[in-house]
């Protein structure tokens, strides 16, 4: 069955619904997905990251450890997760315990376990995790680059936070983030299994019974920097971790993201069968892996990619990816390539739409985007039928990609 977008009302307000009906298993899944409540709209960094982390500390009346032995008893998943734009809470429960979970999320909800103890545990799990990040040299040149591509903006700012800002928060941060992106006006609800619509529509309701009104914020939009900039960070490191970025001008509601996906999917996100990697890795062997990818939100656009190579390499594969960018910018891609793409993603589409899990996500980000549910396929059709002109010519078209900036971990030669 494919994903429908029903609606429910609560207290007046109108509340999207992705339902897929699912009988193979006894099981029932639901997303609460809360809009700009990400680390994009954080004031502190880490404040997001933190206050998810908190909700997987249970309520304040049974705590970690209770909570956490009824779900497990009744072999319920409960988890709560942040990325750049969204706040999730995920629930999965057996049909015959399904109520139960429910029961247990509105607990959640209602009580989060907002005691100094259990604020002052996820703060010094969190600070313990970012002391190990300065050993991981692909996180660090990867912060770096945010940075520079992001400067003084929330964007920029690492979502785990730094020790800095992890330190300074209060357990009043938190409860005010909660307040103010957890309410039921900033909800879209994703649900799964085996239920009848009806089912999916009470269960709608009932969630949304647990949550408050709010006010609904715009969400920003963040342009990636085009100046080319440098940050280089030294340590005892044996390879050189390159990672760069550019702006890309492309909008999340746009159907020419389906050109774009083809002219990246060419350059470097096709693995040994890209440009980058056949020229960077197997003709001149300057790299051990290069990729690179376009990034579409609504809080940013913008084109990343990474390299590891040995450290007397590392001038030469950098100035052959600007090379290869620079070139594709200007003349494209070619036949062959366009038709690898193309019996790539009608190859692969099977696979993207297995599990109940891909086909509620992909319905969700059709739905998020603003180009609806049933985008996917009408995306198909375009791949099949585009032409070579069009795809060079929407390449030739966006030469700010060209516009790189680096961050670069390495050591220093006197090391």
């Amino acid at each position: 069955m494919a994903s429908k977008l029903l609606y429910i009302k609560s207290d007046g307000i109108q509340i999207p619904v992705i339902f897929e009906k699912d009988e193979r298993l006894p099981l029932r899944v639901v997303e609460l997905v809360f809009k700009n409540s990400g680390s994009a709209s954080s004031k502190k960094a880490g404040l997001a990251s933190i206050s998810a982390s908190l909700l997987g500390e249970g309520t304040k009346k049974e705590g970690a450890v209770k909570f956490a032995e009824e779900l497990e008893n009744h072999a319920i998943n409960l988890h709560a997760g942040v990325g750049r734009e969204t706040f999730a809470i995920d629930l999965e429960a057996i049909e015959s315990e399904f109520d139960f979970a429910l029961k247990k999320l509105g607990e959640l909800l209602n009580d989060p376990n907002f005691s100094e103890e259990a604020f002052n545990k996820v703060k010094k799990q969190r600070l313990g995790q970012l002391m190990a990040k300065k050993n991981d040299y692909d996180y660090i040149a990867a912060v770096n680059l945010r940075k520079i591509l992001f400067p003084n903006s929330p964007m920029g700012e690492p979502q785990l936070g730094d020790e800095k800002s992890i330190s300074t928060l209060k357990l009043e941060d938190v409860k005010q983030f909660i307040k103010e992106h957890l309410f039921k006006n900033n909800l879209i609800i994703q649900i799964g299994g085996k239920m009848s619509e009806d089912d999916a529509k009470k269960t709608a309701s009932k969630i949304a019974s647990y949550l408050q009104e709010g006010t609904v914020k715009e969400i920003p939009h963040y342009k990636a920097s085009d100046k080319n900039e440098t940050i280089t960070t030294y340590e005892d490191t044996d390879q050189a971790y390159i990672y760069f970025g550019s702006p890309y001008n492309m909008s999340v509601d746009s159907p020419k993201q389906v050109l774009g996906k083809i002219a990246i999917f060419a350059l470097g996100s096709s693995g040994f069968g890209s440009r980058l990697m056949e020229e960077i890795r197997v003709k001149r062997g300057l790299a051990y892996s290069v990729y690179t990818r376009f990034a579409v939100n609504k809080t940013t656009s913008y084109m990343s990619g990474y390299l590891q190579t040995k450290l007397d390499s590392q001038d030469e594969a950098k100035k052959e990816v600007t090379k290869i960018i620079n070139d594709f910018v200007k003349k494209g891609i070619t036949q062959d390539e366009l038709e690898s793409a193309k019996k790539f993603y009608l190859g692969s589409e099977p696979l993207r739409t297995e599990t109940m899990a891909q086909r509620l996500n992909r319905a969700f980000h059709e739905y998020y985007s603003g180009l609806g549910l049933g985008w996917s396929k009408k995306e198909l059709d375009m791949i099949q039928n585009v032409s070579l002109k069009e795809v060079n010519d929407f390449i030739k078209s966006h030469p700010e990609i060209d516009s790189l900036s680096w961050s670069i971990v390495t050591k220093k030669k006197n090391q």
